[in-house]
């Protein structure tokens, strides 16, 4: 029996049950924590890729809306505002069993189904789509990645590995604001250009999840 079976025959034992319920509570604790810690090195690295490429994004923590204190993602802002644009993300979503990891474009108010989209929109989507995103009713692009921020991998390569990984972590933004970036500002100007009268709230938004099987 090795040292990880012989915990488990430990707390499995019946009179051990009251510490093995405090060590459980205890260790969900620290995979939250440990998860919070990830998105805020996340958003760090992030902010560090904007400011060494003068990016014009401004990024935001994704807090899960019945859960204080949780962090679920962060999204970015182009500076200046505007009503349209596109926004992209990343975020987990519980799949069934656990979490995991998507990210991609998502509209900040999506336009009117019968709108024809402008040009630089409608290159942008086809790129994506080339690049193995899918779409989605108010997610212009999105991808799992292969990431679940809850399970035990997960963790022992952020906490032990954690450079190695900030590199990995930045890899999905790259392609995103270096890869796309030209189009993708190109697209936010043009939307910011036509203008719309449509309002969807953030919220709403992220009402809308891709499926598990997409």
């Amino acid at each position: 029996m090795n040292e990880e079976q012989q915990v488990l025959a430990f707390f499995a034992a019946k009179e051990n049950l009251p510490l093995a319920l405090i060590a459980a509570e205890h260790l969900d604790e620290i995979r939250r924590n440990l998860n919070n810690e990830f998105w805020q090195v996340m958003n760090t690295g992030l902010e560090a890729l904007l400011a060494a490429h003068s990016l014009p994004w401004t990024t935001k923590l994704t807090e899960d809306r019945n859960s204080d204190g949780c962090l679920v993602g962060l999204y970015l802002e182009p500076r200046g505002g505007g009503r349209t644009f596109l926004r992209p993300f990343m975020e987990q979503q519980y799949i069934g069993e656990g979490y995991r990891i998507y990210y991609g474009l998502m509209w900040s108010n999506p336009p009117d189904a019968g709108e024809k989209a402008p040009a630089a929109v409608t290159e942008l989507a086809a790129d994506m789509e080339k690049a193995g995103f899918k779409q989605g009713d108010n997610f212009f692009g999105w991808q799992w990645l292969p990431w679940h921020p809850r399970r035990r991998d997960f963790l022992m390569k952020f906490g032990v590995k954690r450079e190695e990984f900030l590199a990995e972590m930045m890899r999905p933004w790259e392609q995103l604001l270096l890869g796309l970036g030209e189009q993708l500002q190109h697209a936010n100007r043009v939307l910011g250009e036509a203008g719309t009268t449509v309002s969807v709230s953030l919220d709403q938004l992220r009402g809308s999840l891709p499926s598990r099987n997409g």
